[in-house]
């Protein structure tokens, strides 16, 4: 990956946990300049004893870089934005992989980062932690979630996505921030809280070691990620926590309605409902997509702004964005529009 004056992309990472590491082994793996940095000494010490890079202090790491990945804990971000961007020149890339957007979106904004700063989130991960669990092929094929904003902000947007799709093989799913957090709360937060409940009621049971000796996929399945470290996890449900509610009030609502039909003995409406659940599970592997091409001056617009909103908000996502001398090219996948028969809502 060369920048645009045709030099490698010295690029550097900040918190080398288990995303962290993931895109640090990447960028290695990818023949770039990389340096790592952690606030954990034993951490510093693995990635070195991995050939990287690794001074004590974040600011050597950081200095002359073209592009850093903050990976710390969520509510470290904001002050490790600060620092980065205090330590770096005013041409570095700053981009996040925090599972919640809109919070530090507005941070940025409000200190004159937009031009340089672009929150992403990368929809991947393990039930592990740290830089030991820590795979470069972590994010082929994976949702990458990045938040483009006006004017300046577009030319940050392309120069990432741009290395994101090139280097790390992600689709890259442009959003706003807001919208991000809201989809997030169904797509990945929720099912942690309902990982969460399952396990920790096997944990209660009086029959725990009879449960546990029993499960099999779908327990397993539905409970893997209340692996993940707690504190990460707390971290992730509070950063979005107004959307995280939201959400999961609709996942009670058809609890309830689930609930109220098995109390009743309906058989129609629990069926009813379960092929509901089992269209949207159909339809993870199973939509059609179109591809689709589109170009733009370099200067930007809103309607570059508008066609990256509504293709991510449709489901849709980026795997190529190249620049020329006279615009942007994007080239990406649009899924197919379904058309559903909605099932009535329930009388009452």
């Amino acid at each position: 990956m060369v920048g645009s004056a045709g030099a490698l992309v010295r690029a550097a990472v900040v918190g080398t946990g288990l995303i962290g590491g993931s895109v640090l082994l990447r960028l290695r793996a990818a023949g770039l300049d990389v340096a790592g940095w952690d606030p954990d000494e034993a951490t510093r010490r693995q990635a070195r004893q991995v050939g990287v890079p690794t001074p004590d202090r974040l600011v050597e790491a950081v200095a002359d870089r073209d592009v850093v990945f903050l990976c710390g804990p969520l509510p470290t971000l904001p002050g490790t934005l600060l620092e980065v961007a205090a330590a770096t020149p005013d041409g570095c890339l700053l981009t996040d992989v925090g599972s919640t957007k809109a919070e530090l979106a507005a941070f940025a904004a409000e200190r004159g980062l937009t031009h340089r700063f672009v929150p992403g989130h990368p929809m991947a991960g393990t039930d592990r932690a740290g830089l030991t669990a820590a795979l470069p092929e972590l994010f082929d094929d994976a949702a990458w979630v990045l938040c483009p904003a006006p004017g300046p902000g577009l030319a940050a947007f392309r120069r990432l996505a741009a290395l994101l799709t090139e280097v790390f093989a992600a689709r890259v799913v442009p959003l706003g921030a807001d919208r991000h957090d809201a989809v997030v709360a169904l797509a990945s937060h929720v099912p942690h809280l309902l990982a969460g409940a399952l396990a920790g009621a096997a944990e209660r049971s009086p029959l725990r070691d009879a449960v546990l000796s029993l499960a099999a996929g779908s327990f397993r399945d539905g409970s893997r990620v209340a692996g993940t470290p707690p504190e990460r996890t707390a971290n992730m449900l509070l950063g979005n926590r107004a959307e995280v509610l939201a959400a999961l009030a609709s996942v009670t609502a058809f609890l309830d309605e689930l609930a109220g039909a098995l109390r009743d003995g309906d058989r129609a409406t629990l069926t009813a409902r379960y092929a509901e659940g089992r269209a949207a599970r159909s339809a993870l592997a199973a939509r059609p997509a179109t591809e689709v091409r589109r170009r733009f001056p370099l200067a930007g617009s809103a309607e570059e702004l508008r066609f990256l909103h509504e293709l991510g908000a449709a489901g849709g996502y980026l795997h190529g964005c190249r620049t020329t001398g006279d615009g942007v090219e994007y080239v990406g996948r649009r899924l197919a529009v379904e058309t559903r028969d909605l099932p009535a809502p329930p009388l009452g």
